[in-house]
């Protein structure tokens, strides 16, 4: 699906503001523009000037962190590498990009500066928790790999799936993936993230809902489009939830 398409359906949507957010997007010729250059991206100027979730004082972090979504994932590999201190995994990133790459823990922990926010996290159901998260920022992760300039998109694959075997996926736009704010977490309040809150690594998007933080993170692929083998963006946009999702 190309880009004009799928943010015309947003339009429609139900979550009128994050429509209104789309559909300016959609019409910002120098924000297309900046996109669509052959330079190479440049995700400092993308992330930059865009509204920041609020951050809390630690005194406000909640009692527990809620578990919610699909059960953990079921694979022997993850249940190996949970056992050994996830000696094994590792992050990989591909697709368009002019170096793909894969980080084991250590290196996300060594080679990246490490963020740390206590922001809220609401669910579409309707609940919130305030969490302190700590990590690698996605945009520098990427850069890292230094994405082409045909890269509009980073899918995110994970490791958990609904029990049929359908694994969760989630996707952003640069502009997202840019946002001083989105993290690649690797702790939850001062700790290694629980498993039930999507160890070793999960995406943490804290201007967006909830189901939109991808857990159990195995692999970024930056792709041109969304549509085809990428569906409408994610697990549950391909069964009628918002793309955006716009807190």
């Amino acid at each position: 699906m190309r880009r004009p398409q799928f943010l015309a359906m947003l339009a429609g949507s139900a979550l009128t503001g994050c429509s209104r957010l789309a559909t300016s997007l959609d019409d910002n010729a120098p924000f297309h523009r900046l996109l669509q250059s052959p330079e190479k991206l440049d995700l400092a100027i993308l992330g930059a000037g865009q509204p920041l979730a609020r951050e809390y004082p630690d005194r406000d972090i909640s009692a527990d962190f809620r578990q919610n979504g699909f059960d953990l994932p079921s694979s022997p590999e993850y249940s190996r590498w949970s056992a050994n201190g996830w000696r094994g995994y590792r992050l990989f990133v591909s697709g368009l990009v002019e170096s793909p790459k894969s980080y084991d823990l250590a290196a996300l922990r060594q080679k990246f500066r490490t963020r740390r926010q206590t922001t809220r996290h609401d669910c579409v159901e309707g609940w919130s928790v305030i969490g302190k998260w700590t990590g690698a920022r996605l945009a520098d992760v990427l850069a890292d790999c230094r994405p082409t300039p045909q890269a509009h998109y980073v899918v995110f694959h994970c490791l958990d799936d609904d029990g049929s075997g359908t694994l969760y996926y989630e996707s952003l736009d640069m502009r997202q993936a840019a946002h001083p704010q989105t993290l690649l977490a690797y702790e939850l309040n001062d700790r290694p993230i629980p498993l039930k809150n999507g160890a070793p690594v999960r995406l943490k998007v804290p201007t967006q809902l909830g189901y939109k933080s991808a857990k159990y993170v195995a692999r970024l692929e930056l792709v041109a489009d969304l549509g085809g083998a990428n569906g409408m963006g994610g697990y549950w946009e391909d069964r009628g939830y918002e793309w955006f999702a716009g807190i």
